[in-house]
């Protein structure tokens, strides 16, 4: 089976290049496909330089991930953050997971982690496996694994601005999502930034908001 990671970006040239060697060292993946939305840093050259392949777009992470999608060529596609980085048993839990057959017409998520060793982050990383494990609900930091075949049976992320990841494990089904034994590490500059209380408040009151129809644009205008 082939495996297809794809990656959004824009203006990541900073950590761009480290991330995608990571994730081909983790994994050996057969194709990268970068899907930049107009990034005027280095990004570009950065994530060349590893081999990948660049398509370039509009911004938007759903339209991005959508047109990375459509690049790719692999039977799986693992889709992951530019801010995200392989840790603990990624490399065997997807082995595990893409090479059994049972797992066709399933996805599957990781354990979340932050790159901060507070009391504060280990909560919220506790919440968030907690939310993907008990309502089939990761968010798109914690990546997605999926067949190709039905990735496009639902139709592929839809070009919105926020909420892309929900919005597609929600049609998938809870049943059909699994919380993989591998960990991610992600960023948690927005959380220093905004706060371990606030922030999160944030995430779950826009998820709240989404779910009694607020729209996708409206709320990544109060995302920040």
């Amino acid at each position: 089976m082939k495996l297809s990671l794809v990656v959004p970006t824009l203006n990541a040239g900073g950590r761009v290049g480290d991330m995608l060697r990571a994730w081909q060292t983790a994994l050996g993946v057969d194709e990268i496909i970068v899907s930049d939305g107009g990034s005027t840093d280095g990004t570009i050259k950065a994530a060349e330089a590893t081999g990948a392949s660049v398509v370039s777009g509009p911004a938007g992470r759903g339209y991005q991930l959508a047109v990375g999608a459509n690049r790719a060529t692999g039977d799986w596609l693992l889709f992951v953050h530019a801010d995200t980085l392989p840790g603990a048993n990624v490399g065997p839990s997807v082995r595990a997971f893409t090479g059994d057959e049972a797992n066709t017409g399933k996805a599957a998520a990781f354990h979340l982690r932050l790159d901060d060793e507070s009391g504060p982050a280990r909560r919220v990383e506790r919440l968030a496996n907690w939310r993907a494990r008990k309502f089939g609900l990761p968010y798109g930091d914690q990546g997605l694994l999926i067949d190709r075949e039905t990735y496009e049976a639902l139709g592929g992320f839809r070009p919105l601005p926020l909420m892309e990841d929900v919005e597609l494990v929600r049609r998938l089904g809870r049943t059909r999502i699994t919380l993989l034994n591998g960990e991610v590490m992600t960023s948690a500059a927005r959380y220093r930034r905004d706060g371990y209380w606030k922030r999160p408040t944030r995430n779950v009151t826009l998820l709240c908001l989404y779910f009694l129809g607020v729209s996708p644009e409206r709320l990544a205008k109060m995302y920040g």
